[in-house]
Formats: structure tokens, sequence, C-alpha cells
């Protein structure tokens, strides 16, 4: 009888190389260059795909598993939420406006990021690469469904929840998140993972992610915090991807540092300016806040990143060119954003309020050097006028930037009373940035920006109106026009001030009285 032999068990770093290297082939009926073309049209240079790395080394198999495991834990909490209305347990009602501007501008972010890293994993030559964006495809999709399905039980019973992908296709500000990752999933698949995996993930995720978890703990929204940690364990992983790519492009050949470099300015400054509305939610929209915006920004930016870039001097890497207006901006961007959301919140389904006497202290203290001096009056101004029923309204609509399509409401460094106005021209017609580095982006690629669907531009050439609509017959409201196509619930009275309905709502169902300083509403 034949002595059975015993195969002997691959090791984790050979088990691992079979599992994702052990996948490719050469091509033979048709050149690789044909079946992989994308990743060479960009001009980086890559001459070795085996030195690209994946510390954590993890194969499908393992994958599902750790997955699943989440899953049941992450659902299990959600389940126990809902049963236990734990919509009841949040700080206030006002913390809900947080999770409308998650769900209507982060969570469809997503399912762009799904579908970009599905579209790069098909396009590298390299198997390791290959392998490591389809994971992160898969991890996307699985944000999208848990986010949508841990808000969804508040949409039971507070409205701006309802209709967050139709309203991402719309809404003027929404076409700020929008833009970044259609900006993004245009470029080739080494600016995407550049884009993506390293100036937003690596680089800025903490500042998103981090606050808004944060900020749903302290103010009881245990939903929220699960699905946020069960996301989170996802994103150590992709932060090494961004790095991984960053590096292998560097370690490759000299000839990618000034691509890389370029890329880098780019997407850093567009990350930053999508960060606007979480630095709004984090210094305004929070009943009971963490930290603000600028100490966030000084601890996660401007010691991490800083570090980071530090290291990547080595190749030949500076910091990026928008790096000192961003940090002059921790001190100016929250609040000149919920200003302009105040004034214009008639045209978005989510509240805005006047801050309470204790809040403006508050940021009185964060912000010592700015906030009494810029904004504090603004915001005593604003409630003396809404005590006499003046609440003020906005009913036009703003100039947008080209490039990030955020309104033109930034203002110069070193001159924070001065808006930021700059233009070009570009076959005949005249484009407007919020900024130098939004410019310099424009000029380097035009002919990409000039495509732009920026909406305020959109609804005055009357292309946000419903079929039907007749914009010369009398009365005709077009504020009122763009909301019914937006499929908005409109308010009562053409948007004076009566209250939120969810802060009486949920007042009623908890048994409390409204107080003057939670009832800050617009609609």
């Amino acid at each position: 009888m034949d002595t059975r032999v015993t195969k002997k068990k691959l090791g984790l770093k050979e088990r691992y190389a079979a599992m994702t290297r052990g996948l490719g082939w050469e091509t033979s009926y048709q050149p690789m260059e044909k079946v992989f073309p994308y990743d060479r049209y960009e001009g980086i240079k890559i001459h070795d795909w085996d030195q690209w790395e994946d510390p954590f080394r993890l194969t499908m198999d393992a994958y599902w598993k750790y997955q699943g495991e989440k899953e049941k834990k992450l659902y299990a909490v959600i389940e126990a939420f809902a049963q236990n209305h734990g919509e009841l347990g949040v700080a206030d009602a006002r913390y809900i406006n947080a999770l409308k501007l998650f769900i209507q501008g982060v969570t469809p972010l997503e399912y762009y990021a799904h579908r970009g890293f599905a579209h790069v994993g098909r396009q590298f030559t390299g198997e390791g690469a290959r392998v490591a964006a389809q994971m992160q495809s898969i991890d996307e999709l699985r944000h999208y469904q848990t986010e949508t399905h841990a808000i969804s039980h508040y949409n039971k019973y507070f409205n701006g929840m309802h209709h967050a992908n139709h309203w991402f296709d719309r809404v003027w500000y929404l076409s700020v998140p929008k833009s970044f990752f259609e900006d993004a999933c245009t470029g080739g698949p080494f600016e995407f993972l550049t884009a993506v995996s390293f100036s937003f993930e690596y680089v800025l995720t903490n500042l998103l992610f981090v606050p808004f978890m944060s900020g749903a703990a302290h103010n009881g929204d245990m939903s929220t915090v699960t699905f946020g940690f069960s996301a989170q364990s996802d994103e150590s992983r992709h932060m090494t991807l961004g790095i991984e790519c960053i590096k292998f492009m560097l370690e490759q050949d000299p000839a990618n540092v000034p691509i890389v470099q370029k890329w880098i300015d780019k997407w850093f400054w567009r990350g930053y300016r999508l960060l606007t509305l979480v630095a709004m939610m984090q210094d305004y929209m929070l009943p009971k806040r963490v930290m603000s915006w600028k100490e966030a920004w000084e601890m996660y930016a401007e010691q991490n990143g800083g570090a980071l870039f530090k290291d990547l001097a080595r190749y030949g890497i500076r910091e990026p060119a928008g790096w000192k207006q961003a940090c002059e901006g921790k001190d100016h961007i929250s609040h000149q954003a919920w200003s302009t959301f105040f004034a214009f919140n008639a045209a978005a389904p989510f509240h805005t309020w006047v801050p309470s006497d204790e809040e403006l202290d508050w940021l009185s203290s964060k912000y010592p050097d700015t906030f009494d001096r810029y904004y504090r009056p603004r915001w005593e101004h604003h409630r003396q006028q809404q005590a006499q029923g003046k609440r003020f309204y906005i009913k036009t609509l703003p100039m947008l930037c080209t490039t990030c399509q955020i309104p033109m409401l930034f203002t110069e460094m070193g001159a924070p009373t001065e808006i930021c106005y700059r233009d070009s021209d570009y076959l005949g017609n005249k484009y407007h940035f919020c900024s130098d580095p939004c410019q310099h982006i424009f000029e380097d690629e035009p002919e990409k920006y000039v495509q732009s669907w920026l909406p305020v531009q959109q609804i005055y050439q009357g292309h946000c109106f419903k079929p039907g609509t007749d914009p010369t017959a009398e009365g005709f409201d077009p504020l009122i026009a763009v909301l019914q196509y937006y499929e908005m619930e409109i308010g009562r009275d053409n948007f004076d001030f009566h209250g939120s309905e969810d802060q009486k709502n949920f007042a009623a169902w908890r048994g409390d009285t409204p107080t003057a300083a939670t009832q800050g509403d617009t609609k």
C-alpha cells in the first residue's frame, strides 16, 4: 500500500501570493497593452508590478469571513436601536439635520466609490492592485447599504431623508460631493487612486468619519456609531491602499514624481473643499459638540498630514500647493458655510438656525482670534431680526465656483472680510473660481471643467423645472418651481419662519417643551 503523502500547508505569504498573483496570466492572442490600456495613458511608468505590496495580505475567503462577522454585529445593534425607539434618545432634534446632510451628501459617494473601484480593478495590469481595488469596491457597496439601512429608521419619523438619490442628482449644494467623484471617476486609474484612496481616504478621511461618529456617540445615536465603526475598520485597509499606490508609483520611476505631485495638489484641494460641509456640521449642527473643526484640522491634518508629507519628501514630494490656504481657512470655513446655508436655506431639505448664547460662547472659546471679531456680530444681528419676524433669506441664486461648485463664499487669504474671486477666459467664455487652487486646477484641464453641470446656471437656463412649467405665468415663483423639480415638500406661507416641524414633533414624543434656543429653524 502506498504511503499517504501529506501536502505541506502554505504559509500566509505563499497562500496570499497563490490567491492573488496566481490569478493572473499573460494574454496570448491579444497583446497585454490592448487588454489593459488605461494604466499607461496617464504617463505613469510601471516596470515591475510584483513590487506592489499589500500589508494586510487579505484573501477573498478571509474577507468574507471577517465581513460576515461584522455584519451580524452591526445589524443586531441597528435592530435593537429600532425596536427600542432609539431616535427618542438623541440629544436634540437638531442633531437629525446632521444625518440628513450625511445621507444626502456622503452615502451616495459610497456607491460612486464602489463603481469607481470596480472599474479601476479591471484596468490594472498587476494582479495585486486588481484584487485590492476589487475588495475595496465591495467594501464601498457594503458601506452604502449599511448607511442607508441604519439611517432609514429615522426616515419613519423625520423629513429630509426620503429622496437622497433623487436630490443627489439635482440639488444645488449636492453638486459639490457629486462633482468630486465624477471628476475622479473620469480620470485614469492611477489618478482615481490618488484622488480617492490617497488624498481622501488617507489624508482626509479622519476629518470626515471621526467628527461624524464621535458626534453621533455624544448625541446618543448608537445606530450611526455602529455603522461608522463598521465602516472605519475597512478604512484602515483603504488608507493602506492609498499610501501603497503613491509609494509604488514613486518608487517605480523618477518620471512619475511630477505627475503624482500635480495630482496630490489637485486632489488635496478638491477634498478640502468638499469637507467644508463637514466643518459646518461639526461646529454648528451638533447639539453636543465633540471638538471644533479647527481642533480636528490641527490634529488630523496639520499633525498627521504634516508628518506624512515630511515622510514623502524623500521621494521628492512636497506638501500640496493649497496647504497654507487650508491651514489658514480652519478659522473661517465653517462659519462662512453655515452663514451661506442659513441665507439660502429656503432651497435645502434640512434646517438651519441661529446659535444660542451658549453655543456662541463655545464658538468664541474655540476660535478666540476670529469668531468674536468677524462672525458673532452677524449671528446676533440675525437673531434680532428673526425676533422681529424678519428671518433672513436669500431667494436668488449664488455664483458658483466652476471647479469645486461651491458658492463663492470663501474669503481672501489674510483678508477675512473680502470675498475671494478669480476668473479665467477659455474659448471666449468666462469662468469663475473661489480660490487660486481652483483656478489652477481648471486651467490645467479646461476642456474637462467647461462641461461642469453647475446647478445655478442650469436653473437660470430653465433646465430645472418640471415638464409643463410655464415661467411666463402670472405670479410664477422660480424658487417654488425649482423645489418642485427637486421634489421637496414646500413649507408654509412662502417660507416664513414657523419653527421646525421635526423639533415640535420630537418634543411632543418626549414630552418636552422646545425652548427658543432649540426651535431655531427655517420652515
